[in-house]
């Protein structure tokens, strides 16, 4: 990994689910458990971030950009050199089909999705807020970001 801060996230967080699922076993079995560990988390890692940057870069590239307030800067909305009107209106409708597609999504998916994409916060976060297990929320995330690309296909909508 090129991040250091995320690897020593990581390989916390592995030694943290170590200690609390498996501190009962014989030390010998340890190093192995640690290693599965690891790469497990490694690997949720490079699949978390895969997905947000899709969604993110998805969203942030056809909003206008937003201050954190329900209102916008009306300096926001000057056109970007280079787009015209008809690429601000084709933003503009495909942001609405985006919100009208995560109202139709079942709640929970919705509420699993916002918090992990939108509001950035972790599984283990996002499960505590859900009152689910971390397990619940990545099955909610997945289905509810296929439901996503897939309803987004159908109405013409490439990712």
């Amino acid at each position: 990994m090129r991040d250091q801060e995320a690897a020593l996230d990581i390989v916390q967080d592995a030694m943290l689910r170590l200690a609390e699922k498996y501190g009962q076993r014989p030390a010998a079995e340890l190093p192995l458990l640690f290693h599965r560990i690891v790469q497990n988390a490694i690997r949720d890692y490079f699949r978390r971030n895969r997905v947000r940057s899709l969604w993110t870069t998805l969203v942030s590239s056809l909003s206008p950009g937003r201050d954190g307030e329900n209102e916008s800067d009306p300096l926001e909305n000057i056109p970007h050199p280079g787009e015209n009107p008809g690429e601000q209106l084709e933003r503009s409708q495909v942001l609405d089909i985006i919100g009208q597609e995560l109202d139709r999504l079942p709640e929970r998916q919705r509420e699993a999705f916002i918090m992990r994409y939108l509001d950035e916060l972790n599984v283990a976060d996002t499960a505590r807020a859900m009152g689910c297990s971390e397990g619940s929320v990545k099955t909610h995330c997945s289905r509810a970001a296929h439901a996503l690309a897939d309803a987004l296909r159908a109405r013409g909508i490439k990712l």
